[in-house]
């Protein structure tokens, strides 16, 4: 699995190391049969995590312009039961939000128990769009590096699983999608020339993304470096991750619910005997 996870701070970053595609060997075929298999998995892994309520799960997505954050949100989230599934897409902060700290519209869609969070785009955003477009004193972004991992440590000793996923899109990939979205009718409402203008910023992106991986890739919140060139092994990956992160959690949610059933039926059968 051409994939790379960082999970200590301070690893060594460097895209450009980092293939963007998928293994030669892996056929597309191949990808979207096992692709069903661990979309049913998560279902039932979801349907254990909701009913047990012991952990949450945080899914956030970063990657450049057309890198496919709303492609894998519509593939991997469709596996899911969307009755605890909530997808947050953070924009240009508003008002309001300007005059918080700049976790604190993070922090309120963060997951209850039993339900899934899924972040299009999140707090990195003021590590990485602030940096680039210099919004922003650098002594201040510097020194939220270290508030992001002491906010999302908080989240994993509170029981949410944090999953933190860079798709990573090659240059010349990302210009023939914005060229596409031009060609197709369907596409066109996407057209942004701001897309262009980031894309002049290429090389500040990446030293940005590079710094930001290294600083908060822990343990409890690792990176995952997704090839994203090709859609259906990006869904892939991502799948993989999510239902490698939940497995462990399986016996324990299973246990909860074992226990709650018994409690519930003892409950019923004393219900029953008054009733005689």
């Amino acid at each position: 699995m051409s994939i790379t996870v960082f999970d200590k701070p301070g690893a060594k970053v460097k895209l450009s190391t980092l293939s963007e595609q998928p293994p030669k060997k892996l056929t597309e075929e191949d990808a979207r049969q096992e692709f069903d298999k661990l979309g049913q998995e998560l279902f039932d892994l979801q349907d254990l995590l909701w009913g047990a309520r012991m952990n949450s799960v945080l899914v956030i997505l970063q990657g450049r312009d057309s890198a496919g954050k709303d492609g894998t949100i519509k593939h991997v989230v469709g596996c899911l039961n969307p009755r605890g599934v909530h997808v947050t897409s953070f924009g240009v902060p508003t008002s309001e939000e300007l005059e918080h700290d700049f976790l604190w519209r993070i922090h309120r869609h963060s997951p209850r128990k039993g339900e899934f969070a899924i972040f299009n785009r999140s707090h990195y955003e003021d590590v990485l769009v602030v940096r680039v477009h210099d919004l922003v004193p650098k002594s201040l972004w510097k020194e939220r590096y270290e508030h992001i991992r002491d906010f999302e440590e908080l989240l994993a000793e509170h029981g949410t699983i944090v999953l933190k996923f860079f798709l990573h899109i090659s240059k010349g990939e990302q210009k023939k999608r914005l060229l596409k979205r031009e060609e197709d009718p369907r596409t066109a409402w996407k057209l942004n020339a701001g897309d262009w203008e980031e894309r002049e910023l290429w090389d500040e992106y990446t030293d940005a993304y590079e710094e930001a991986i290294s600083r908060t890739s822990t343990e409890l919140a690792p990176w995952h470096i997704v090839p994203a060139d090709t859609k259906w092994y990006r869904n892939l990956v991502v799948a993989r991750a999510i239902a490698a992160a939940l497995r462990p959690h399986r016996k324990a949610w299973q246990k909860q619910l074992d226990e709650v059933g018994a409690s519930k039926k003892a409950e019923l059968e004393a219900w029953r005997k008054g009733q005689r």
